[in-house]
């Protein structure tokens, strides 16, 4: 059963990297190594969510579902992105689909 969460999570982790591609969030430039250490929560001070997601949230759940290990907490996540992403209107649906997805089988792993 674990394993197969894991193998869920990964899924979800791909799932979002694929909607951010699909809603044309997913950029090709990386951004300074200053805003990407920024020691604000989701680094709202130097990035924008999805840029968020993209550089720092699915990279580290990448690297945490690589070593198996169990997740250091919920990631709470949706919030966040409902509330970023809230200006897509009906577009958005998926996305936060997705992060709650994320949210509920990380929290499994905890």
């Amino acid at each position: 059963m674990i394993g197969s969460a894991w193998h869920d999570l990964a899924d979800a982790v791909l799932a979002l990297e694929m909607e951010l591609r699909e809603l044309s969030m997913w950029r090709s430039e990386r951004p300074t190594p200053e805003a990407l250490s920024s020691h604000a929560p989701f680094c709202v001070d130097t990035l924008t969510f999805d840029q968020w997601l993209q550089w720092i949230f699915i990279p580290r759940m990448v690297d945490i579902i690589e070593q198996g290990e169990g997740m250091p907490g919920a990631c709470n996540i949706r919030p966040m992105g409902e509330e970023a992403f809230a200006h897509l209107g009906q577009q958005h649906m998926r996305l936060i689909e997705v992060l709650g997805d994320i949210d509920r089988l990380a929290t499994r792993l905890v």
